[in-house]
């Protein structure tokens, strides 16, 4: 889950075990444009503390004024919609006349914030069943593939591990990937086998092995939110990775080199047990070309591709924000452009 929305759960529980009052504020809904999707959430505590966001900043302004008035006497579920009107739009600073629906729930020892975020921090993906009208909630096993759903009456969230990288490699660019990563909430693992490369590595929040790429890759058990990026130039290395990791469901398999040497490497697989559509999911050259040159910037181009796929953004129609919402706005509402 976002590094954020993980922040919100840990200052919960902290903040309820103290017996302090906590609003817990999830965004359900949205229409038209809105700074952060469905599932986010924000938790105030009494006095006006805050961890977390839903908006630009003015709901929250206008959520931890409620909460200092009315906190002390809060004691039920609530559904609240911010940027109905023009004017709301202007007032709660919301993009484009944006609309958010919110959940306001009043923590308590009940509420069970303590039990999730442990199911969260062992790495079980978990739905959370809050019943608006009893403010009771329960927790579930999830599967990668549920998300956030409200009718009205019962808010189920889902809550669990983080998008996962395997990094072939521990070089510097490696160093910078893995930086941006664990700042994008991925949880990185560094694979090299070679001494000399693993010796001097000191990234706080990464894991490094020191076990084969292929041997790496099966042990992960890749999923559909797991990303694999190939950095060592050694085919001896990169391949192994490659060939398991495309016949995984990972979301993303990309291998640092040149067009020649992308094609030379995809000739190279089919000598494995891979099919033609298994070795068209391989991204090469990496990245998304934004003049990059130095080993930050790279690793700046790779993960705004990796970004642009784990979204659902065709990384060869990607373009500058002004001309992808222009090109949006002129979509008629029937097409399935995105």
């Amino acid at each position: 889950m976002d590094s954020v929305d993980l922040d919100v759960l840990r200052k919960s529980a902290e903040w309820v075990d103290e017996g302090r009052r906590v609003l817990l504020v999830t965004v359900v809904k949205t229409w038209g444009s809105s700074p952060r999707p469905e599932g986010a959430m924000l938790a105030v505590r009494e006095d006006g503390q805050v961890v977390g966001s839903v908006s630009g900043g003015c709901i929250e302004d206008d959520i931890v004024d409620r909460t200092r008035r009315e906190g002390q006497r809060a004691t039920k579920c609530e559904v609240v919609t911010y940027g109905v009107s023009a004017d709301e739009a202007r007032r709660f600073g919301l993009p484009c006349g944006g609309t958010l629906q919110l959940v306001l729930e009043p923590l308590h020892r009940e509420s069970g914030m303590r039990a999730l975020l442990r199911e969260v921090e062992t790495g079980h993906l978990v739905a959370r069943r809050l019943d608006l009208a009893t403010g009771f909630a329960t927790l579930h096993p999830a599967q990668a593939s549920d998300g956030l759903a409200f009718d009205g009456k019962v808010l189920r969230t889902i809550h669990g591990p983080r998008y996962r990288m395997l990094v072939i490699g521990a070089s510097q660019l490696s160093k910078y990937l893995a930086q941006i990563a664990v700042g994008l909430d991925y949880q990185v693992t560094i694979c090299d086998p070679r001494e000399e490369y693993t010796e001097t590595w000191d990234v706080p929040g990464v894991t490094l092995v020191r076990t084969m790429p292929d041997d790496t890759a099966l042990a992960m058990k890749l999923d559909e939110r797991s990303a694999v990026v190939a950095l060592t130039h050694d085919p001896k290395l990169d391949d192994l990775a490659l060939m398991e990791a495309l016949k995984s469901p990972a979301f993303y398999v990309g291998a640092l080199g040149s067009r020649a040497n992308n094609a030379k490497r995809r000739e190279r697989l089919r000598e494995f047990d891979l099919s033609d559509e298994q070795i068209a999911r391989l991204h090469g050259p990496i990245g998304l070309f934004i003049g990059s040159r130095t080993p930050p910037e790279i690793a700046v181009s790779i993960l705004a591709e990796i970004t642009a796929v784990k979204n659902g953004v065709d990384p060869e129609r990607v373009a500058t924000v002004a001309v992808a919402k222009a090109e949006l706005d002129q979509t008629p509402a029937c097409s399935n452009a995105t």
